[in-house]
């Protein structure tokens, strides 16, 4: 009896399996739908360049503010030496800022 049970449920599951694949009545595309597949895609591409801006805005502001740190950091340093030193700290946090600044402007321009 518990032979017949078992083979009895395994038929059942390879019947279900066999029409898993396909589609019910209710679920079928109707072409004459607005919604298709080239829309879905467009939608998906949009949210996803949505979702780029708002990354690259924050990582402009980010930058940005490390910019102005980097900027009044370098603005002590100078402030501090005189006309016959210049600081090799100097020329590098200049060297830093002109990256960053070259980043930043990078960024403003976009993904192109």
């Amino acid at each position: 009896m518990g032979a017949r049970l078992y083979a009895f449920i395994f038929l059942l599951s390879l019947g279900s399996i066999a029409t898993f694949g396909q589609q019910t009545p209710g679920l079928q595309r109707d072409p004459n739908s607005p919604f298709d597949e080239d829309e879905a895609r467009a939608r998906v591409v949009h949210e996803m360049e949505k979702k780029a801006a708002k990354e690259r805005v924050a990582a402009l502001k980010k930058d940005t503010d490390r910019l102005l740190k980097l900027s009044e950091e370098l603005k002590e340093y100078v402030d501090k030496s005189d006309e016959n030193v210049l600081s090799l700290s100097v020329i590098r946090k200049a060297e830093e800022i002109e990256k960053l600044a070259k980043s930043v402007k990078d960024k403003m321009k976009g993904p192109n």
